[in-house]
């Protein structure tokens, strides 16, 4: 209004108020939006549906969250002291009740001649809070959703089960609506589904509506026979080959395999180097590069996994790492060492045992952390020893 020409602007306020909600965004949101191309913005959150039973608690799902589709941003609500007014310029005639406001006197409810209504301002709405865009320190974990979603695969067994007692997805039989069904459930990205996807080798077999994750085992007998069968058929691992070479590889003399071809794709795509999450949708693989590093860590996580899930079932140190070899290419053997695996991924019950360490228990473990460094940290401000004795104590336990 630095532009106005009468000596005073007439405010006014509608009743009731409008609902307005005020978004505060980052600058990189901000500067995509205002691009030439600017992306679509989903606002996602679990569905109320999704089965938690096998699925780990996740305080993804406490949140609502706003997705590009590559980026996640969690929504939190921020109350501020000092009231916001929406405010729009008024071109309506003015009316009586706004006449008090300045201190008329007119009677009627004419429009008044010696106001100037370009002038007049009123307030639509009142807002005492906004809402904020962020990203959490410590990363949105969605596997566990994800595999909530899922049905489980450890055979052909499983299908057949699954398939009598229903759970479809989609009344579909084509794998592009079955996964976008799936990722709408979703509170990330499509790119961060696509890569927690392929991070658990998920996969759809089409004829039973719905998408499945392998367990350890599966995965496991899956690359076993993958490295066996590159063996009979002089395949090199180590370099670029042919997919369906390879899966030619592991079927029997009748052309039968023991796993689904879906499922042997899903393992390729993990192994493989970084990238490529788009191509989830694109049909069959025709070419492979596997990453040698990458794959390494990925089959000692992955046979832990299986062999040793707890502590309770830990596997001897070298016992284990025996094995590991022997589920290696041979020249890649060497590689299988302890420094080669994540570090909360695995820990050593006792001298002579390793175990794997679950995702439920590494975030647990990170939870139980953060609420011991915070009752050390209140204890030592208030220089209170017996509650520091106490915090000290449970920390040793």
């Amino acid at each position: 209004m630095s532009t106005q020409s009468a000596q005073s602007i007439l405010f006014t306020h509608t009743a009731p108020q409008q609902a307005f909600r005020l978004l505060e965004l980052p600058p990189d949101l901000a500067e995509l939006l205002a691009s030439d191309n600017p992306p679509t913005l989903e606002i996602k959150s679990p569905t109320p549906t999704t089965d938690t039973t096998d699925a780990p608690t996740d305080t993804t799902r406490e949140y609502i969250n706003l997705c590009t589709p590559t980026q996640t941003y969690r929504i939190r609500q921020v109350q501020s002291s000092n009231s916001l007014h929406i405010l729009r310029p008024s071109d309506d005639g003015t009316q009586r009740g706004d006449l008090a406001v300045i201190g008329a006197t007119q009677e009627n409810d004419e429009t008044v001649p010696d106001v100037n209504l370009s002038e007049t301002m009123t307030a639509i709405a009142k807002c005492g809070s906004t809402l904020e865009l962020h990203n959490p320190q410590e990363g949105l974990n969605i596997i566990p959703i994800l595999e909530g979603l899922l049905g489980k695969y450890d055979s052909a067994d499983d299908v057949s089960m699954s398939t009598k007692q229903g759970g479809r997805v989609v009344e579909s039989t084509d794998q592009r609506q079955i996964v976008e069904k799936l990722f709408a459930d979703v509170p990330v990205s499509n790119l961060q589904c696509a890569r927690a996807w392929k991070d658990i080798c998920a996969f759809v077999l089409p004829a039973t509506g719905r998408g499945w994750v392998p367990t350890a085992r599966a995965k496991i007998g899956v690359w076993k026979r993958m490295v066996e069968g590159a063996v009979l058929q002089g395949i090199d691992l180590g370099t670029q080959f042919l997919v369906g070479d390879l899966w030619k590889s592991i079927l029997d003399e009748d052309g039968e395999g023991e796993w689904p071809r879906e499922l042997f794709e899903a393992v390729v795509r993990r192994v493989c180097e970084t990238g490529g999450e788009g191509s989830l949708l694109e049909g069959e693989l025709k070419w492979a590069s596997i990453d040698k590093e990458r794959c390494v860590r990925w089959v000692g996580e992955t046979y832990l996994e299986a062999v040793a899930p707890t502590a309770g079932a830990a596997a001897g140190r070298s016992e284990f790492l025996n094995a590991w070899k022997d589920h290696l290419p041979e020249g890649w053997r060497e590689e299988a060492t302890f420094s080669q695996l994540t570090e909360d991924k695995h820990r050593f019950p006792d001298p002579t045992t390793v175990c794997f360490v679950s995702d439920e228990d590494r975030q647990r473990l990170k939870e139980n952390l953060s609420t011991d460094a915070s009752a050390s940290t209140a204890a030592k401000k208030t220089k209170n020893w017996h509650e520091l004795f106490k915090t000290q104590k449970r920390q040793k336990r």
